[in-house]
C-alpha cells in the first residue's frame, strides 16, 4: 500500500497516488521474470539478467532502476543489480510473496481494476464483464492462472496458520474442518500444535492434487485430509470447528448467507464457526487499518462482487444463517477470528 507524504503539497500528493500503477506494473515484471531467484546467486549486471530472461537489456535496466529506487532492490556503483531484505521476498519458495506480486499486479487483476468506472456506474464486478464467466470458473479453464492464485493464497494462509493455532484454543476439539482451505495449508500449523486433533480440508475437487501434495509434505498426513466438493451445495457434517478463511468476502450477501447456512446444518450443536478475514473499520481514515480494508474491499468490488464487512455486518450476515456471533479475536496477521455458534 502507497504511504501518503502529508508534508508534500498536494498536487504531488496526488501525482504519485495517480501513478501508483508504474510500481505495481515494474514489480509485476521483476516478480514473473523471476529476477529475485536469479540475484540470489548474487549482484548480476542487467546485461546478465536479460540473457537469462530474454528480455531488452536497456529496458530491463530501467525497470529495475525504478525497483531500485523504491528498496526493492539495490543498484551498485559498478552498475550490478543486488537483492535487498524487500526484494528477497519474490524469491519462490516458503513465505514467498511472488505469486502475490504476480496476481494482484497482473494482467487478470489489473484488467478489473482497469474497468473500475464501469463497475461504480453499475455496481456489477468487472471480471465477468471482461472474462464471460465468474472469477473461480474462469480458474477451472486456466490452469497456469489458477496455479498462481492458489499459490498466493497458499503462501497467505502458510503466515496465518501459525498465528491462528496460537490464538485460539483448539483444545478439547477432536476434528475440525477448513471449509474453501484451498490447498490445506492453514490446517498444518493447528494440526501441529494440536497432536491430538485431526483435520479436514474441503474445497473444489480440481484442488486435490495440491492439497494431497501439501499434505503428504506437512508432516500429518494420518491426521490430515482432502474431500472434494461446493460449499454452495452441502457442507461435510459433524465437526467441532468450520473454518472459512478469506471466503466471505469473495461474495455477495445472498451467497455468503448460503455457505453459511450450510455450515450451520452440518455443524454439531456444540461447535463453532471461525472465520478469518478482515473487519472493516466503523469509519474509513487515514490509518494503514482503514486503508487496506477499503482497498480489499474495492477489490472485491471489481474481481468477485464480494465486500469487506464491519462487526455490525458480520452479525447481521451471521443472524440471516441462523447463527450467533459470540466474539471477534484480532491476530497478527491482519485478520480477525470471528467465531459465531448456532443459534
Amino acid at each position: 500500500m502507497i504511504h501518503m507524504n502529508t508534508q508534500l503539497p498536494p498536487p504531488i500528493v496526488i501525482y504519485q497516488l495517480a501513478s501508483a500503477h508504474y510500481i505495481s506494473q515494474a514489480l509485476h515484471v521483476a516478480a514473473h521474470l523471476g529476477i529475485a531467484d536469479l540475484l540470489t546467486e548474487g549482484p548480476q549486471t542487467h546485461q546478465t539478467l536479460a540473457a537469462k530472461t530474454g528480455t531488452h537489456a536497456g529496458a530491463l535496466r530501467r525497470v529495475l532502476r525504478l525497483l531500485a529506487s523504491l528498496g526493492v532492490f539495490a543498484e551498485g556503483a559498478d552498475g550490478r543489480f543486488e537483492l535487498t531484505p524487500v526484494g528477497a521476498a519474490l524469491r519462490t519458495g516458503p513465505g514467498s510473496s511472488r505469486a502475490a506480486a504476480r496476481l494482484f499486479a497482473g494482467p487478470m487483476v489489473w484488467q478489473c481494476w482497469g474497468d473500475l468506472l464501469t463497475t461504480v456506474r453499475t455496481g456489477e464486478p468487472a471480471f465477468p464483464r471482461l472474462f464471460k464467466t465468474g472469477s473461480f470458473e474462469y480458474f477451472a479453464d486456466h490452469p497456469e492462472e489458477a496455479a498462481v492464485f492458489d499459490e498466493a493464497m497458499g503462501s497467505f494462509t502458510a503466515t496465518i496458520s501459525d498465528i491462528l493455532a496460537a490464538t485460539y484454543d483448539f483444545s478439547g476439539m477432536r476434528e475440525v474442518i477448513d471449509v474453501g482451505g484451498g490447498d490445506g495449508r492453514l490446517l498444518t500449523g493447528i494440526l501441529r500444535a494440536y497432536p491430538d486433533l485431526r483435520g479436514t480440508v474441503f474445497d473444489l475437487p480440481r484442488l486435490a492434487e495440491s492439497a494431497m501434495r501439501q499434505i503428504a509434505g506437512a508432516g500429518v498426513p494420518d491426521r490430515h485430509r482432502f474431500v472434494g466438493g461446493d460449499f454452495f451445495e452441502a457442507v461435510p457434517e459433524g465437526f467441532d470447528a468450520y473454518l472459512l478463511k478469506h471466503v466471505i468476502h469473495d461474495w455477495d450477501d445472498t451467497r455468503a448467507v448460503r455457505i453459511l447456512e450450510n455450515c450451520r446444518r452440518a455443524m454439531r450443536p456444540q461447535a463453532k464457526l471461525l472465520i478469518i478475514e478482515g473487519v472493516y473499520p466503523p469509519r474509513a481514515d487515514a490509518s494503514p487499518e482503514s486503508r487496506g480494508a477499503a482497498a480489499n474491499d474495492v477489490n472485491m468490488l471489481v474481481c468477485t462482487g464480494g465486500r469487506q464487512r464491519s462487526e455490525a455486518e458480520f452479525r447481521e450476515l451471521y443472524a440471516a444463517a441462523g447463527l450467533g456471533l459470540t466474539r471477534i479475536i484480532p491476530t497478527m496477521a491482519a485478520s480477525c477470528l470471528i467465531e459465531g455458534v448456532r443459534e
